[in-house]
């Protein structure tokens, strides 16, 4: 008999949240319950699915009684003090925050990369960052073949990273600009609105900072290869949804950009969009709400024998986040890598 699972979303009225609300009927998971989860000022609401209104609860001490799977997207202090508190009720948490990413007995899973990774949980499964996610589905499929040497990546990271509030920022600092009058900043430390910025989180004594260095330091996790030479320049640009990356790799020999193609064409989670005629390549405008990572302009890198340029788009909200969650969740339940506990027919 199949099984069904109780699954609770954390941080459920964020944007991540209301997208993994979304994919999780879409997507048809096997549910028998669904637990919506989020901070006090939020309990009360209610958000629709499958038809139905469901009520949006605070956390408390026994908001994880009797659920299976927490998707958790509702920041690294309130991951740290709350999956904790999951697992020991019994739950596998897969955990959108960067609390847990780089402990060594958490698995960093990417399904179309490393999916086996998620077997040996001990009752959390992170999930990368966004820029990481889209990367990484984007070249291992060239890695495979031939192994990567160097990856230098500079980001164009939407305001959706930053969650709905940012994108809502961005939207009335356009209308003031436009109507002649100050942008006001409140989210971001300046007007993004036709405006970028290098990416503003803490910088290290390198100046590294750290949403570049969780794009280093995870994709070797992910890949297991630790001596992977990446570098990264991460940029926040005035775009809504769905960030893009300019990818440069170099291996220990040449790897044509028409075999690349071919390759990033059968890859899971790729998309190749390419009109050279046109000079059409991927855009955010594309990208968003697709499950797919966008990929173009695959050429050889005209500086170095042995190098390769590529260029991505995917949705930061979507594939960098909320799918990758539910994608992790079903690997789970396909594998048995999390008890079943309730019949099929109690499904909700």
């Amino acid at each position: 008999m199949a099984e069904s699972y109780r699954v609770a979303i954390l941080g459920a009225t964020g944007a991540v949240g209301t997208e993994l609300l979304e994919l999780l009927e879409q997507r048809k998971f096997p549910l028998a319950s669904l637990k919506l989860l989020a901070s006090a000022r939020s309990a009360g609401r209610t958000l629709s699915f499958q038809g139905e209104s469901l009520p949006v609860e605070a956390l408390d001490e026994k908001a994880f009684d009797d659920i299976d799977i927490v998707l958790a997207s509702a920041g690294g202090s309130t991951s740290r003090e709350w999956a904790p508190k999951a697992v020991a009720a019994g739950a596998v948490v897969i955990d959108n925050s960067s609390a847990f990413r780089m402990e060594p007995a958490v698995p960093l899973v990417v399904p179309e990369v490393n999916p086996q990774a998620a077997s040996s949980h001990q009752g959390i499964i992170a999930n990368p960052n966004c820029t990481t996610i889209l990367m990484a589905v984007a070249i291992y499929p060239l890695h495979q073949v031939q192994p990567i040497r160097r990856v230098v990546a500079a980001t164009y990271q939407s305001a959706s990273g930053a969650g709905a509030r940012a994108m809502e920022e961005v939207k009335v600092q356009a209308q003031a600009i436009l109507n002649g009058q100050e942008p006001v900043t409140e989210l971001f430390p300046y007007p993004l609105a036709f405006n970028l910025f290098p990416h503003n989180t803490k910088l290290n004594p390198q100046g590294y900072c750290e949403e570049e260095m969780k794009m280093v330091n995870e994709t070797r996790k992910i890949f297991s290869a630790p001596n992977l030479r990446v570098t990264a320049t991460c940029v926040r640009v005035p775009v809504l949804r769905a960030h893009s990356e300019a990818i440069n790799l170099e291996f220990d020999q040449p790897f044509g950009a028409a075999r690349a193609k071919e390759i990033l064409s059968q890859a899971p989670g790729v998309k190749v969009v390419e009109d050279w005629q046109a000079n059409y390549f991927p855009m955010p405008i594309d990208a968003s709400g697709q499950d797919d990572v966008l990929v173009g302009r695959i050429r050889q890198d005209i500086s170095h024998p042995y190098g390769l340029e590529l260029w991505l788009c995917g949705d930061q909200i979507r594939k960098g986040a909320a799918l990758n969650a539910i994608q992790i969740a079903e690997l789970l339940v396909s594998n048995n890598w999390v008890k079943p506990l309730v019949p099929a027919e109690t499904q909700v």
